[in-house]
């Protein structure tokens, strides 16, 4: 389909969901053909947007990702708090970084959503509380599973759009 004006002719059909947060970046996977998206790897957040922009590079380029969706964390009457400005600032300056298309989904309550896909955390040892790793690996695996969720709303959202996303 070359010179068709399909925005995805030449390149990969992989998309990167990003989850961010102010500690963690939880990453999806997903594939505009089958329009399904998968929890993939949580990152720290870098000291900078620069280092948080060149581990995103990284990955795309191993997986393939031509373009990437970022979760805006709207509140919930849908206006931009502070959060969101922060947020649309943060994914601007990373999709200029990398070169990456950005497309921006609403997020609200993917968090609560993905817990209660993947269940509450586990009992720690002897029934006690979980541990610290415990906790941290736990909401690692949240941050992933919210960006998988962040993803697939916005392959959701094509339904019935026979079209490729407007980048």
């Amino acid at each position: 389909m070359v010179g068709s004006g399909d925005p995805y002719a030449e390149r990969s059909r992989r998309v990167i969901g990003i989850d961010l947060g102010e500690r963690r970046v939880g990453i999806a996977i997903g594939d505009i053909g089958s329009r399904t998206a998968m929890p993939f790897a949580t990152l720290g957040r870098s000291k900078s947007v620069a280092e948080d922009a060149a581990s995103i590079a990284r990955l795309a380029a191993e997986q393939g990702a031509a373009s990437m969706v970022v979760g805006l964390p709207l509140d919930m009457d849908g206006s931009e708090g502070t959060q969101a400005a922060l947020t649309r600032e943060w994914a601007e300056a990373v999709a200029s970084a990398t070169g990456l298309p950005l497309r921006l989904r609403d997020e609200r309550l993917t968090s609560q959503r993905a817990e209660r896909r993947i269940g509450g955390m586990a009992r720690g040892r002897s029934g006690g509380p979980p541990s610290p790793a415990q906790r941290e690996a736990f909401r690692a695996r949240i941050d992933r599973e919210a960006a998988a969720l962040i993803l697939q709303d916005d392959f959701d959202a094509m339904i019935g759009d026979t079209t490729e996303p407007k980048l």
